[in-house]
């Protein structure tokens, strides 16, 4: 099965349309399997009086609060209505996460094929069951949380007749640093629950992402923008669309080359042996009924002909014909 890639639009649209748009565009373009936004009224997810958190300070205005942000940030329905239509007609996955009950159900009539919940709604335990309820395949972030965290979200989500679960290993800082990372946590949340798993990738480039596609991860999600230096909270830990597209193309390479477990020759390097492997070979010249010894045998390329792991079997045997130097032993 394929990586699923998931970019990340998420507000780097900075609240307008055409923006969201071209951003489309460039997912396209870098060869994502989908594009994924926020939607959510900003007044019925966070209360007036809440902070910023203090990436969103430094790149944002200092004395707005997080509702006056948010607000800035927010697109309508009736814009998603739009942007879920130009992502099928550029044959592409529309997805948005949903921060509230409203913004799901609008949602549901979009009628988007998997939800994605977000790191900060993994302990809203009526909004799990809410999306559960739809049936449909569900990816679950996990930045800030504990496996207890994860054990009781993936038990609400089961109960409630939640689809297939995917679990994306996330650390939610913006840009993440790389010691904060852990992502042989991602293989902990695997053995545990027996789900699918994936990274949500805040760090800055695309080696962590790259890795995690290594680890086994089966969904990438990473933030890209149009321009890191917009204005807006989470364009600075995005990805331009240059570096989504590099990231796409070498996602791909590293998923062709996990291949299987088995370990055989592969068929591009089954030409090589002859030439790469070594033969036992006449040192000297040696005459028919003369015994073969160290002195007298050495190894040496081509490897077609007896193999030198097959050395002691062959010393002390009689040479059943003459052979020439650098000629190939038979027994």
């Amino acid at each position: 099965m394929n990586v699923y890639i998931i970019a990340e639009a998420g507000v780097n649209h900075n609240g307008s349309i055409d923006i969201a748009k071209k951003m489309v565009d460039e997912a396209k373009e870098a060869g994502v399997d989908c594009i994924k936004f926020q939607t959510f009224v900003s007044k019925n997810i966070v209360s007036k009086n809440t902070n910023k958190a203090e990436y969103q300070k430094q790149q944002t205005y200092v004395n707005e609060s997080q509702l006056d942000m948010l607000k800035k940030l927010e697109l309508s329905f009736d814009e998603f209505v739009q942007l879920n239509e130009y992502c099928r007609k550029k044959e592409i996955e529309f997805l948005s996460t949903a921060f509230d009950f409203d913004s799901i159900d609008f949602l549901d009539s979009l009628n988007m094929k998997r939800w994605k919940i977000p790191s900060g709604e993994i302990t809203n335990l009526p909004l799990l069951i809410k999306i559960a309820r739809f049936g449909k395949p569900v990816i679950l972030s996990t930045g800030m949380s504990t496996m207890e965290d994860i054990r009781a979200a993936v038990k609400a989500l089961t109960e409630n007749g939640s689809g297939d679960i995917t679990v994306l290993h996330c650390t939610t800082e913006y840009p993440t640093p790389y010691e904060d990372v852990n992502l042989r946590a991602m293989n902990t949340i695997q053995d545990e629950f027996n789900l699918s798993i994936g990274y949500s990738d805040h760090t800055k480039g695309i080696e962590i992402s790259i890795a995690a596609v290594a680890k086994g991860a089966t969904v990438i999600e990473k933030h890209f923008t149009l321009d890191r230096n917009m204005e807006g909270p989470d364009h600075k830990a995005s990805l331009d669309p240059g570096e989504l597209k590099a990231m796409v193309i070498a996602i791909r390479n590293v998923e062709i080359a996990i291949g299987s477990s088995e370990k055989k020759p592969a068929e591009s390097e089954k030409k090589n042996i002859e030439i790469a492997r070594k033969s036992i070979i006449a040192k000297r010249n040696i005459l028919k009924g003369e015994r073969f010894t160290e002195e007298n045998l050495t190894m040496k390329r081509p490897g077609n002909g007896i193999s030198p792991m097959r050395w002691f079997e062959v010393i002390g045997q009689s040479a059943t014909r003459d052979f020439e130097e650098d000629e190939l032993i038979e027994i």
